[in-house]
């Protein structure tokens, strides 16, 4: 049962103040009545804020649960930053506290088992509301929107639908790579099988890196490969049951010439232990250290080819390619500016108890879309079809 959503207090806590903490806590602290930044130390946390410009906008805290559950009142909002394996403590937090809870990672089974506990306490659980997950979510909620109004639902077609994401040097290096999160896990995500749908057949990669494949994107050609579980998507992506997947894979990007610069890298993870693979982590950290004169590139394409009968074909595509800068790198604005929209919505009141993923209708993903376009975060969309009005390809 689902309780009334608990009222917004106006009172936002931002937990972490790493790599993707950018810009969208700069338009919290215009949204919002009051925002905290908590870190490891105070004087960390107002570090970040001096470089974030937001010193006088924000105030520092040192994060323990202990004080953070002393400063957190009813209807404040909670903002992790921090690893996906800390969300499940955070949120049983707020859950006790009746707090909002928001996070840009994939809902692991631990925060799972809380999301009933949540919707009874009326406490809103926003997830999958950053980059991937979360931007690329709205934009395929989009395509497939489009797609079923000009198939049909119950039309018999098929359908290739793929969805690709990296964060890469703006400037390409010899490792074709810069570390714009933890190695650790980059490297843990490599080691972790990927399950999708090929050539209408769902198969399993149990080392992603070596299901790798050549995509072009504008005339410029990526690596691409598969990542984590694809196939539940289907579902919560709304496609028609009359569609039949030829294709469905959420994957990551990299720039051509990866796979083969990360020889040694792969040589390691056939056959390290977990030690082994920590202390990789450690070596490829030190070895390619991100510094202030790098300059990060974002790049994320989701596509959907529809084939239906007697001609009736659709396709189209969303595009993001951003390149940082020298206030914000582009993987912090693109993940700080969606979570940070969804924490508006929170404190707004427009978001239900219980747990959402980004946008989760199309409507939705719309307004999300043309939120995101206007506060800097750019992207193209374009759309083809036959037998039918042709869409012409428009920005956003």
């Amino acid at each position: 049962m689902t309780s009334e959503v608990v009222p917004a207090s106006g009172t936002v806590h931002w937990i972490g103040a790493g790599l993707s903490t950018g810009s969208g806590l700069a338009t919290l602290c215009e949204a919002a009545e009051r925002v905290r930044l908590w870190h490891r130390t105070e004087e960390r946390a107002a570090e970040a804020l001096d470089r974030l410009g937001l010193a006088a906008r924000a105030e520092p805290r040192a994060f323990t649960p202990d004080a953070l559950a002393a400063d957190l009142a009813p209807g404040d909002v909670v903002v992790s930053m921090l690893p996906a394996p800390e969300h499940a403590a955070l949120l049983a937090l707020c859950v006790r506290e009746r707090a909002h809870f928001a996070c840009s990672s994939y809902v692991s089974d631990a925060v799972l088992e809380q999301v009933p506990a949540a919707a009874r306490a009326g406490v809103v659980v926003l997830t999958e509301a950053g980059l991937d997950p979360g931007i690329d979510h709205l934009f395929a909620h989009s395509l497939v929107a489009r797609a079923r109004e000009a198939i049909g639902d119950g039309t018999p077609a098929s359908y290739s639908l793929t969805s690709y994401c990296g964060g890469v040097p703006a400037v390409p290096n010899d490792f074709r790579y810069r570390f714009s999160w933890a190695p650790a896990g980059v490297l843990g995500a490599l080691r972790s099988p990927a399950r999708y749908v090929e050539d209408g057949a769902e198969t399993t990669a149990d080392r992603p890196w070596e299901a790798t494949r050549r995509h072009i994107l504008g005339g410029e050609t990526f690596e691409v490969y598969p990542n984590r579980d694809s196939v539940p998507f289907v579902e919560q992506y709304g496609l028609p049951p009359a569609w039949k997947p030829r294709t469905f894979v959420r994957g990551t990007l990299r720039l051509d010439g990866w796979l083969r610069a990360w020889d040694g890298v792969f040589a390691e993870l056939r056959t390290g232990d977990d030690a082994r693979i920590a202390a990789l982590a450690r070596e490829l950290a030190a070895t390619y250290p991100t510094t202030d004169a790098d300059r990060d590139r974002v790049v994320l394409a989701v596509s959907l080819d529809v084939r239906g009968g007697a001609g009736r074909d659709w396709s189209g595509g969303y595009l993001l390619d951003l390149v940082g800068d020298e206030e914000e790198s582009a993987m912090a604005r693109c993940v700080s500016r969606p979570l940070a929209l969804g924490v508006r919505h929170i404190l707004d009141g427009s978001l239900p108890p219980g747990l959402g993923r980004a946008a989760e209708t199309a409507a939705r993903s719309e307004q999300w879309l043309a939120e995101l376009a206007g506060e800097g975060v750019h992207f193209t969309l374009r759309v083809d079809q036959q037998n039918g009005r042709p869409r012409p390809t428009t920005p956003p």
